[in-house]
């Protein structure tokens, strides 16, 4: 019976020192390997990022994969040729224009004004929400009456205005997404910053004399790294619609430029009898904006750190 009894206490301990170990090895992953290992369950994620990933090399080569071809070159006896026609992949449009070098070099300006218009407009958003929640009083009472005010305003019909009155080269859209694109992030890290400016380790820095400014860079917007990812992630497919809009509406970069909002605009007149020069670029802009979307979500459930690897 005690053999019986400390065979019981032996087989405890063994599932013991078992359970121990399994601890921890868990606690040798970083924070950093904690974050990937969670992103690459969101299966939905991963799909996005494969497809990101995908279409930023398009763009990337485009020149390798268009074969030379120039995206802007017209030929007028090759017009609204079908896919697969001649040696043209996607076709041609209504002036003759081959439609796949036109969507590579396409996916270069609506990416990058996507990804530029994103982290500029969070960036921002971030550090105005710092400042904001740091020091409160008057200037956090200014600065949410700003954000509400923005909030309040129709965002799509003042771009088309300041659109139709600065001009639509790239750098003019890109300016106006930033402007009316941080107030969402600075409310965002605004709240985190008040739940986070009375913490032990702020308390500290102001006790060894470190200035608002360092505490505000170093300690408290480093800690917001998580939302503002996050933010960037979801707002470049927000971003990407603006510019499509507009350039739809005729108020985006000049048509001899390819984007995919461009493309939209020149095509709809020819929707019934060249349906391709509609789907194209309508497919790019969607699966650009669903795996945004989909990594955003992943990046959200990785960072959160109530999650178990």
């Amino acid at each position: 019976m005690v053999g019986k009894n400390n065979k019981d206490v032996h087989n405890y301990t063994s599932s013991t020192e078992n359970g121990l170990t399994e601890i921890s090895s868990a606690k040798e992953y970083t924070y950093f390997q904690m974050v990937a290992k969670r992103f690459f369950r969101h299966k939905l994620a991963v799909v996005g990022l494969v497809i990101i990933t995908v279409l930023v090399l398009m763009a990337v080569l485009a020149p390798l994969l268009s074969k030379g071809v120039d995206p802007s070159k017209t030929n007028l006896l090759k017009r609204f040729l079908p896919p697969l026609t001649e040696g043209h992949l996607l076709g041609t449009d209504d002036v003759g224009r081959d439609e796949w070098a036109r969507i590579l070099y396409g996916g270069r300006i609506s990416l990058l004004i996507g990804f530029l218009g994103a982290v500029s407009g969070t960036l921002i958003g971030g550090i105005v929400g710092s400042i904001s929640g740091y020091y409160g009083g008057m200037l956090d009472s200014v600065i949410m009456r700003t954000v509400e005010i923005f909030f309040c305003v129709p965002t799509l019909p003042i771009l088309v205005v300041f659109a139709r009155i600065w001009g639509g080269s790239m750098w003019n859209i890109l300016i106006i997404l930033v402007i009316f694109g941080w107030a969402g992030t600075a409310r965002l890290v605004r709240g985190m910053v008040l739940s986070i400016k009375e913490s032990e380790f702020i308390e500290a820095s102001r006790a060894i004399g470190c200035s608002d400014a360092r505490i505000i860079l170093r300690h408290i917007f480093p800690n917001t790294l998580a939302i503002l990812l996050v933010s960037i992630t979801l707002s470049i497919g927000g971003v990407i619609i603006y510019e499509s809009t507009l350039s739809f509406l005729g108020l985006g970069i000049d048509p001899s430029t390819p984007t995919w909002g461009n493309m939209l605009q020149n095509a709809q007149n020819f929707l019934w009898n060249a349906p391709h020069l509609v789907i194209w670029p309508g497919l790019f802009i969607f699966l650009a904006i669903l795996s945004f979307n989909f990594i955003g979500d992943g990046l959200r459930d990785a960072l959160d750190p109530k999650l178990k690897i």
